[in-house]
């Protein structure tokens, strides 16, 4: 079957996400979070009336006043949206989509929503197909596969070259020296280039820790990762978790563009034992209370950084005490999947870390990511994995 003939039905998503018209915007802007989705279809009853779009939120957010997150998402939808029937091609569907300046069509079919196409789905789904084709016609286009192999030689090599200047440039070579403070760390991007970065922050008797995940991973999330970097250097060292976190998210909406980056700072006061923590977006952080042998996370509430003007980071404090440990991760951990699609999850995190949360922080890390590889046997990530693990002794004055 000739490429052109691949119709929008057989690349479509089959289950939309829909929400009803009177849907506060902050709900719906969790869900397309949550989902991971750039798009959801509104309706009242089972008739489409709009679609709302990250571009529908980032086209009205600058200018709302307070109090936009409980406006139902009917106000800021596109309404009436165009849709495309599920039997065009997808040059069609391309074409129209390109005549029209949007990312996302509905796909309608007898008057009812089948499913939905999307600029970042329609390539997907066409580079798949398209490599099918490759593969079968391979002893055709031997000369040109060579070519393509050598070159994908040359790209290998200043992929890995730029990786290694990755982490030698952006990430520290090692944790602040603290005798009371013991750190071990354990990053592995799912390209030569990641989007995962830490980093660390001193002041007399403090030291701040920044973990941050840029959307997406290899180049793209890389650049993106390396802009946060320059954002936190620029807002470090501050006491106040929140003013970094705010600092870095208002320098990330000049530079980003449509890309995000979640984040978890925290702050210790190695006198008190008091760590002062905001959050963006970010997995929660993994408490072990050494006295009652418990684990507990780090809650803490905020949007995305490079996403919304002006957003307020709320800060959050948490008594450390000798023998607690925390354990930072990037979403690569919980997300990773094993051979039938399970995720590890953050209860196989917890138990891990509750089981032993007693051992050295170079033992801990070496158990929780050798749990992490049993659960994936050989099912390869999907994402950058980062972990970090902080063991507190006797740090008072």
């Amino acid at each position: 079957m000739p490429p052109a003939e691949l119709t929008v039905r057989q690349v479509m998503e089959l289950h939309p996400v829909v929400v009803p018209a009177g849907t506060p915007i902050q709900a719906v802007v969790t869900l397309m979070h949550d989902r991971r989705i750039g798009s959801v279809l509104v309706v009242e009853g089972t008739r489409l009336v709009g679609i709302f779009t990250e571009r529908d939120l980032l086209r009205n957010v600058s200018d709302a006043v307070p109090g936009w997150r409980d406006y139902p998402v009917s106000r800021w939808m596109t309404a009436t949206p165009h849709t495309v029937p599920p039997d065009i091609g997808w040059d069609d569907a391309v074409g129209r989509m390109h005549a029209l300046r949007v990312r996302h069509l509905p796909v309608v079919e007898d008057d009812a929503v089948v499913g939905v196409i999307s600029a970042r789905l329609l390539m997907g789904r066409r580079e798949e197909y398209l490599t099918r084709r490759v593969e079968e016609s391979t002893r055709q286009l031997r000369q040109a596969n060579d070519q393509l192999i050598a070159r994908d030689g040359e790209v290998l090599h200043s992929l890995r070259t730029a990786g290694r200047l990755q982490t030698k440039i952006m990430l520290p070579p090692a944790p602040p020296t603290r005798a009371c403070l013991k750190w071990a760390l354990h990053f592995e991007p799912l390209d030569h280039l990641g989007g995962d970065y830490y980093d660390f922050a001193e002041e007399p008797g403090r030291l701040g820790f920044l973990i941050a995940d840029a959307s997406g991973h290899s180049i793209a999330a890389a650049m993106v990762a390396m802009m946060a970097r320059f954002a936190f250097t620029q807002a470090a060292p501050k006491s106040d978790p929140a003013a970094v976190l705010g600092a870095m998210n208002e320098r990330l909406l000049e530079v980003a563009e449509e890309r995000f980056v979640t984040a978890f700072y925290s702050v210790l006061d190695e006198a008190t034992g008091v760590l002062r923590y905001a959050a963006a977006g970010h997995p929660y952080p993994l408490h072990f209370h050494k006295a009652t042998g418990e684990v507990t996370p780090l809650v803490a509430q905020g949007f995305l950084l490079g996403v919304i003007p002006g957003e307020v980071y709320a800060v959050r404090c948490r008594q450390l005490a000798p023998g607690d440990v925390v354990v930072f991760t990037t979403d690569g951990v919980s997300e990773a999947r094993n051979e039938i699609g399970a995720m590890y999850g953050t209860d196989r995190l917890t138990e891990c870390l509750r089981i032993n949360g007693n051992q050295s922080a170079e033992a801990l890390l070496w158990l929780l990511m050798e749990s992490l590889h049993d659960f994936r046997g050989d099912t390869p990530f999907g994402d950058d994995v980062t972990m970090a693990v902080l063991a507190v002794g006797e740090c008072g004055p």
